[in-house]
């Protein structure tokens, strides 16, 4: 009898959302790929960048972390941060260790590969495009922000995002991963800084807009600070429309308990509150709601639940 196939899941995003979904799809039976941007630009990974003029590692590095399966003592020394010495300080091991591989190999993508069958990563990790890629902001305001790592900084409001260079290339495999998928998550993250990048990409916004698979958006829990404060669960929906197109998503997962006194007092003092799960104007816009206690209790900080994410998004197949 012949074995059944497994479905295809792909991944789009960045920033610390998208690992925590990757750590739970990671151990279901399915062709996981993750489509990661490369428009960060600060810290370690924004020196690297200029210094080597190679696409941003700093993404790709964490979801490897989340997708390997090897001694956690590797990962950890993968992830480490040099907090001494005067070159090295601030530079993480693994963005490091992707600059070499990028210089051994000549090509990011390539590094990428290697570094990820060393480390015996669980399914495909894909550069959104192996180019440098900077993020421009057009705020309400009319003003221009130039760098990932600045827009938020402003604290302005966001009318739209857009890449330079223009004709970017994406990676032609992401756009097969996109076309062939039997699922599309567009994961949790920076709404514009993290998530945006990767979908306004010439031709991945016309390969989501054109997908047989049913495209899912897992809504962040809280507003950010500088990207979508006051933002309900519409807002960051419409905003996704505004820049690729009605209609791109067919659903979207909402955490629907309230959350403790004690978390929404501490994300208030960075300016962040509830996102607002408004069920009326969701289903305007003609989504299929998917909602739930998604969350991880045992965490001190908000993040979404590994397990029951992954156990939520599978049964959409």
């Amino acid at each position: 009898m012949a074995q059944q196939k497994k479905p295809r899941i792909v991944v789009i995003g960045g920033g610390t959302g998208m690992p925590v979904l990757l750590r739970g799809l990671k151990h279901l039976p399915a062709e996981l790929t993750a489509l990661v941007t490369v428009a960060d630009d600060g810290g370690s990974t924004g020196r690297l960048r200029s210094e080597m003029a190679i696409p941003a590692p700093g993404d790709i590095r964490n979801v490897i972390a989340a997708m390997s399966e090897v001694e956690p003592m590797l990962i950890e020394l993968f992830q480490h941060r040099f907090k001494n010495g005067n070159d090295l300080s601030g530079h993480s091991m693994g963005n490091l260790l992707l600059a070499a591989m990028t210089s051994i190999t000549g090509d990011f993508y390539t590094g990428i590969k290697e570094i990820s069958r060393v480390l015996n990563v669980k399914g495909e990790i894909l550069p959104i495009s192996n180019e440098n890629i900077t993020l421009h902001a057009e705020m309400v305001d009319g003003s221009l922000v130039s760098g990932e790592s600045n827009i938020p900084m402003v604290g302005k409001r966001i009318k739209r995002v857009f890449i330079d260079p223009l004709d970017v290339q994406p990676l032609p495999n992401a756009l097969q991963a996109i076309e062939h998928a039997d699922l599309i998550v567009i994961s949790p993250g920076s709404l514009f800084t993290s998530i945006m990048p990767n979908i306004i990409i010439p031709k991945i916004d016309e390969a989501i807009r054109k997908a047989k698979a049913k495209v899912v958006y897992v809504c962040n829990v809280m507003t950010q600070a500088g990207e979508t404060t006051g933002f309900t669960a519409a807002d960051h929906v419409s905003a996704i429309y505004d820049h690729i197109g009605e209609g791109c998503i067919d659903s979207i997962v909402v955490h629907n308990e309230p959350i403790e006194k004690p978390i929404r007092e501490l994300y208030a003092e960075e300016n962040a509150a509830p996102v607002v799960y408004d069920i009326d104007r969701l289903l305007g816009l003609g989504l299929q709601i998917i909602e739930g206690d998604i969350i991880d209790h045992t965490k001190p900080t908000l993040r979404h639940d590994t397990r029951k994410i992954a156990d939520l998004l599978f049964s959409l197949i």
